[in-house]
């Protein structure tokens, strides 16, 4: 992601944070009504962590009501009469897979298009929707069911994927307790993606920084600094034992001890994951020391 340098004497967002929080809000468990998500993503993509936030990811059949809050938002129609409208950055979220496809990308041509993320039973056929219709700047992920990449399936879909210009795409969380996989599990999904060089983002429960039981609903939540540190690893074991690590020292220390290099590798793995929340994920960051407070949304209420 490109950035613009700061100021001197700014905090400045490091690089193993850059572009890593896509805006979910408007998925759950967040559920922001789109004339409200639009406002505030406008307002984060203005503000000093701007740096860390992605693009505001939406469904295809919610790009229409997309454009309006936009259009209320800026006081110009998407897209204006002369043709120059606002060029808000969109990721497509596609649940429905490549039939959505062709529709959405003609839906979101008012918006400036930051990615595709393409739910699929069969990585082949997505592969082959996405060669045909997806313009050749705009990145895209492919999305399987976790029942699918269990056993051989995983292998088959890396392999794949690994040989696409596409990402992979993984879902750690949700609003039920079996949508979050084990230590194991995911462990296996992300060296299996180490060990091809196949980059991925993930996606739902992920908000917070370090591994915890949510005490509202007793969901095992990871965190996105365990996963951070483990997207360099290729042996599962030693993946899945930083995964289980729930100690935010612990990993702090780890963070602040990788070296360019290593923030580049494990950047160029784990490129991002969706979150209904920036704030928290910002919040967390500060309260370990690895982000100025300047660079939180508290700084700005």
């Amino acid at each position: 992601m490109s950035t613009t340098p700061a100021a001197p004497g700014a905090a400045a967002v490091p690089p193993l944070f850059q572009g890593l929080f896509d805006d979910a809000a408007v998925f759950p468990p967040g559920n922001l009504p789109v004339a409200e998500a639009v406002p505030a993503h406008l307002a984060h993509r203005a503000a000093p962590y701007a740096d860390a936030v992605g693009p505001l990811l939406c469904g295809a059949g919610r790009l229409g009501e997309l454009a309006a809050a936009v259009g209320a938002t800026t006081g110009t129609a998407v897209p204006a009469a002369d043709g120059t409208g606002p060029r808000l950055r969109v990721g497509l979220v596609l649940p429905g897979g490549s039939s959505e496809l062709g529709p959405a990308l003609t839906a979101a041509a008012p918006f400036a298009v930051a990615g595709v993320e393409l739910a699929t039973r069969d990585a082949s056929e997505a592969v082959a929707a996405l060669d045909l219709l997806l313009p050749p700047d705009v990145p895209a992920a492919v999305e399987l069911p976790r029942e699918l990449l269990r056993g051989d399936g995983l292998e088959e879909v890396l392999d794949v994927l690994v040989d696409s210009p596409y990402r992979a795409k993984f879902r750690t969380g949700g609003v039920v307790a079996g949508a979050f996989p084990d230590e194991a599990e995911l462990a296996g999904f992300l060296t299996g993606c180490a060990q091809r060089g196949l980059p991925y983002k993930c996606t739902a429960g992920l908000h917070h920084a370090v591994r915890h039981t949510d005490p509202a609903t007793g969901f095992e939540h990871h965190g996105f600094l365990n996963v951070l540190l483990a997207a360099a690893e290729t042996d599962p074991k030693a993946a899945a034992e930083i995964l289980a690590e729930r100690s935010g020292a612990v990993l702090a220390e780890a963070v602040r001890s990788l070296t360019d290099r290593q923030v580049t590798v494990i950047r160029n793995s784990f490129t991002a994951f969706g979150t209904c929340s920036i704030a928290e994920p910002l919040d967390d960051l500060a309260a370990l020391g690895l982000l100025s407070p300047a660079l939180t949304p508290q700084e700005d209420r």
